[in-house]
């Protein structure tokens, strides 16, 4: 199962048990429902932090294939066989000597 998709079932989860165990309280139901998002959220940044680095972890890695795959495509229409680096900065045809 992906990262992402766990973190968001036990943010939901926390949140569900959270108004469930707030129902019997004497209350307005909206100030019931803003309790629970409140507590859910203090208790998910504890309870759920594994989760949440492995759902970081997997998003940086998909930026970062994301930002491979620009430079690769972007080198490719430039004519170049690889992407071009601020290292070499004369490698590249469009450069002026």
């Amino acid at each position: 199962m992906s990262p992402a998709v766990k973190y968001t079932l036990g943010r939901i989860g926390l949140f569900v048990v959270v108004a469930l165990a707030l129902w019997p309280v004497e209350a307005n139901l909206f100030l019931k429902l803003m309790l629970a998002v409140a507590f859910s959220a203090a208790l998910a940044f504890f309870l759920l932090r594994g989760w949440r680095d492995e759902m970081a972890q997997q998003l940086a890695g998909a930026a970062e294939r994301r930002r491979a795959e620009k430079e690769r495509l972007r080198a490719a229409l430039a004519g170049d066989d690889r992407p071009a680096s601020a290292d070499e900065p004369g490698d590249r045809p469009d450069t002026v000597r």
